[in-house]
């Protein structure tokens, strides 16, 4: 199929000069579209890792990304589907590589587990959609498999469903990660996820290369065990169960990152004592072999509501350090920021104060890379299209409406993937697109 992609135009145009000329550019453009993924390249391939990067036919792959959770959601009905497109085509001409988006919704409006084991074949449809509307426009896709929150049914779904049928051990949201009733049920959602066909390509999403990554669950939190053995042995279990299932893909845990009494030394990293009630622990949690690669949230305002500008720069200045630090070091794997946000809300909100924090973040992932380093990526929390008031939090970005952003997120997709390409022609025609 042709290309439609805005961004990479200059670059295609040249590619069809001449027979050689396209095959060539073909390849560098997949590079840049899927680490750009192109469609008429013959096989989509998946990334893999190898020790602190992340790597696609044997050279690094580096990540610009963004949330959009509600992608299922609005794929289901008819009316909402044009803002899936429109998100991907507008990530597609910011040169963003992947889209980190929710795969589940329990128990509520629209939902694809409508109870244990019971899913809507219509919003699986939906899902079916999404993946191949990522693939069609170059990008990628870490789909997060549960949620700490509420929000989309959340662990307190699962824990209301094992209560209903009189075999919950606790009414605390924190069985999740206990009760083997529950965990069956999670297993039992994760089998058929996994293992699901789509209907438009005839491909099991555990065979898709579209899909980037698993992710266990947005934001896992147990409180009710401060000492983090809990919800290490949940992680421990869910990811071998992945991987029993999935080899193909990549997969992560889905934490904000707060270290725990595994490092006694970072604990003075983290925003404030309140997180080391958590039961969170960044270093022990993603340390375990069946993850990939480790995940962390950058959200400076919220966690440390009373501090002004500056002390806020320095701590997200010194959190995303340390944590490149950790996967260089430590866990000698790659650490992606997956969420990273300024509120709006915040006290003395100014727009500049996102690009200065945003720029902070892409710069540090950019030097780490430069030195091959562990920094492999970020995502920008969330992007939207027009008219979605409904979703609408003190993060979101409309990306046409606020240039600055919009040209921050294509300036950061054009210097990595100009990592992967330095030299001759290529390192020519790829300062061409992006210029």
């Amino acid at each position: 199929m042709g290309i439609s992609n805005g961004f990479f135009y200059n670059l295609l145009g040249l590619a069809s000069c001449a027979a050689f000329l396209y095959f060539s550019l073909s390849d560098f453009s997949y590079d840049l579209r899927d680490q750009f993924a192109v469609e008429n390249e013959p096989k989509l391939r998946f990334v893999e890792r190898n020790g602190t990067q992340f790597v696609l036919d044997g050279k690094p792959f580096y990540v610009n990304g963004w949330n959009s959770y509600w992608l299922m959601d609005q794929e289901v009905e008819e009316k909402t589907r044009y803002r899936v497109r429109a998100i991907f085509r507008t990530g597609a001409k910011m040169g963003l590589t992947v889209c980190r988006t929710w795969a589940f919704n329990d128990g509520t409006y629209n939902a694809l587990q409508i109870s244990p084991g019971r899913f809507d074949e219509r919003v699986f449809q939906a899902l079916d959609r999404v993946i191949e509307e990522a693939k069609r426009n170059g990008i990628r896709l870490i789909l997060s498999l549960a949620n700490n929150l509420d929000a989309y049914g959340g662990k307190r779904q699962y824990v209301k469903w094992a209560w209903d049928e009189g075999i919950g051990l606790s009414a605390s949201n924190d069985s999740f990660f206990f009760d083997p009733s529950i965990k069956n049920y999670f297993k039992l959602y994760l089998k058929t996820l996994l293992t699901r066909k789509n209907h438009l390509t005839g491909i099991l999403y555990k065979d898709d290369p579209t899909i980037f990554a698993w992710e266990l669950m947005n934001e896992p939190r147990c409180s009710s065990d401060p000492s983090g053995r809990i919800l290490q042995r949940w992680i421990e279990e869910m990811s071998r169960y992945v991987k029993s299932l999935d080899s193909n893909h990549l997969l992560t845990v889905g934490l904000e990152g707060f270290y725990g009494y595994s490092t006694p030394e970072k604990l003075d990293v983290n925003p404030g004592n309140w997180v080391h009630m958590l039961g969170s622990d960044f270093i022990h949690n993603s340390k375990i072999a069946s993850i990939d690669f480790a995940s962390v949230h950058v959200y400076p305002d919220t966690w440390m509501e009373h501090a002004d500008l500056s002390e806020k720069e320095n701590f997200v200045t010194k959190w995303v350090k340390s944590h490149i630090e950790d996967g260089d070091k430590i866990l000698h794997k790659p650490v992606l920021f997956t969420e990273f946000g300024l509120s709006s809300q915040a006290n003395g909100f100014d727009n500049s104060h996102r690009l200065l924090f945003y720029k902070a973040i892409f710069d540090a992932v950019y030097e780490s890379a430069k030195k091959n380093g562990s920094g492999a990526g970020a995502f920008i929390w969330q992007l939207l299209v027009d008219n979605m008031e409904i979703f609408v939090d003190n993060f979101a970005i409309v990306p046409e409406k606020i240039p600055s952003i919009y040209s921050l997120l294509k300036e950061q997709s054009c210097r990595l993937a100009g990592l992967r390409y330095k030299h001759g022609l290529f390192e020519k025609l790829f300062r061409n697109a992006c210029d």
